[in-house]
């Protein structure tokens, strides 16, 4: 199965939301200065606000004001889960930092982190997906097979939000935060007209051998086991395309026009537009690509990923699609992220008596992405085990400090962490390491799969040699 990735480079790019409320109304802090206070110790240690951290990932603040975490490269499920966890309780880290320091200053306030993708006035930022995928197949002919079931992901993974009156549609419920806010198949915009899938080029590793698929519809999810199906399905789907399995051919007419119909639509009856000029619904082509996933679970090679955790999400996949066939959502509802806000908003809203544009649904809708411990009504779910885990505080604690062993990311780790100890002057980003003093000293790591390189022990070594030139830090 030559060019089939098994083990394949996967991360995400998430943008947190921001804010403060001071105990006194009459002081006011803009986004910008919040943001400030939350990156004080970043810039007062390293002198910038793009980092990358110790544990191999990246650190910076985005456009607009926004934190924003990339996780370190990551070769299987549950790794990347959980460092996309640890990016969480890195910002959750700052925010506490940022309260001490408004406090030093005179400022009572609680700063607020929401892991979502709107804010209150329709401005959108984003969780993005990245997959490591072959040179040889290019990215059009990949999209082309991918976007049918990336324009009906969102019955499965979606984070879910009340929507606004916008268009032809009034407020309601929707599945997918992102649905509304991308408007192409396909293409090397980000923000001006954001598409399903990005095509700008930049493998971050060799050229000639691989290709980064950013995947730019995706929500920020909250529960864990909605991320390990969101993630671990496209793998899947990735996997099966790469090995060539034959996928039922759902080539859609224009991928995107009914992506914001799908996401108002729990029933998953949406139909769908084919080339060819039939029609298939949301659903079916969810459930067709869930029994090529099934057969090809039992088949593919057992590398990256363990089969085993993938028959997990196999298994998710399988009760979500039955969940909407049947409209039982209890098979899910402690599982899927929309399932379980749709669940709680509905309780709320017969309680009150009130149609979705009732502000107090607002308020638990937005709450809900709070995720500080203490604060949000997620981690609170969680702790009450109405929100099932995928994985462990001790392993999210463990991606904290350290990279991944198994990946590139490794090497970063261990040559940071080796700076960091002597005090050294260093550069790094995806690619390169560089000691900038005495004499500069670079290398280029094109292989996001390798953990183990001689010229980084040389850097290393390099370090250890002039560790008396580095100062007093040293």
């Amino acid at each position: 199965m030559e060019g089939l990735f098994a083990r394949r480079i996967v991360g995400v790019e998430t943008e947190y939301g921001i804010t403060a409320v001071p105990a006194d109304p009459n002081v006011k802090l803009t986004v910008d200065e919040i943001a400030r206070y939350l990156f004080r110790p970043i810039v007062a240690r390293y002198n910038s606000s793009n980092i990358f951290t110790l544990n191999g990932s990246r650190l910076y603040l985005d456009v607009g004001s926004h934190p924003e975490i990339a996780t370190a490269e990551c070769d299987s499920l549950t790794q990347v889960l959980n460092y996309d966890r640890a990016g969480d309780r890195m910002v959750d880290d700052l925010a506490r930092s940022a309260e001490q320091a408004l406090g030093a200053d005179g400022i009572d306030a609680k700063v607020f982190l929401f892991k979502n993708n709107v804010d209150s006035v329709g401005n959108s930022y984003g969780c993005h997906e990245n997959y490591l995928v072959g040179r040889h197949l290019p990215l059009r002919t990949l999209g082309k097979l991918l976007l049918p079931f990336m324009v009906t992901r969102q019955l499965i993974c979606g984070a879910g939000m009340i929507g606004r009156a916008t268009g032809t549609f009034q407020p309601g419920f929707l599945m997918s935060q992102r649905a509304d806010q991308v408007w192409e198949g396909i293409s090397s915009a980000t923000t001006r007209s954001r598409p399903i899938i990005n095509t700008r080029d930049e493998p971050h590793g060799d050229s000639e051998r691989f290709r980064r698929m950013h995947v730019i519809v995706g929500d920020s999810n909250m529960s864990e086991p909605t991320f390990a199906l969101k993630v671990g399905s496209t793998m899947l789907v990735l996997e099966m395309i790469e090995a060539g399995v034959s996928l039922p051919d759902f080539e859609l007419d224009n991928p995107i026009a009914h992506i914001r119909d799908i996401a108002r639509d729990i029933t998953g009856s949406t139909l769908l537009t084919l080339k060819d000029g039939g029609t298939v619904t949301a659903l079916e082509v969810q459930e067709a690509t869930l029994a090529a996933a099934q057969a090809w679970v039992e088949e593919r090679p057992d590398e990256g990923t363990p089969t085993e955790e993938l028959r997990r999400v196999v298994d998710l996949w399988a009760r979500q699609l039955d969940a909407i066939r049947t409209q039982d959502f209890s098979l899910v509802d402690r599982e899927i992220d929309w399932v379980i806000k749709y669940t709680l908003l509905n309780r709320y809203r017969e309680r009150l008596g009130e149609e979705w544009n009732n502000p107090k649904l607002a308020q638990i809708d937005l709450a809900f992405h709070d995720f500080r411990p203490g604060r949000g009504l997620f981690p609170l779910l969680q702790s009450k085990g109405l929100a099932q885990r995928w994985t462990t505080d001790e392993e999210i604690e463990a991606a904290i400090l350290e990279p991944p062993t198994t990946t590139r990311a490794h090497l970063r780790g261990r040559f940071l962490r080796h700076a960091e100890r002597l005090g050294a002057p260093v550069t790094a980003d995806w690619v390169h390491l560089k000691v900038n003093a005495p004499e500069p000293q670079l290398i280029e790591l094109n292989d996001p799969f390798a953990a183990v390189d001689k010229r980084v022990d040389g850097l290393l070594d390099y370090m250890d040699a002039h560790a008396g030139d580095y100062g007093d830090d040293a």
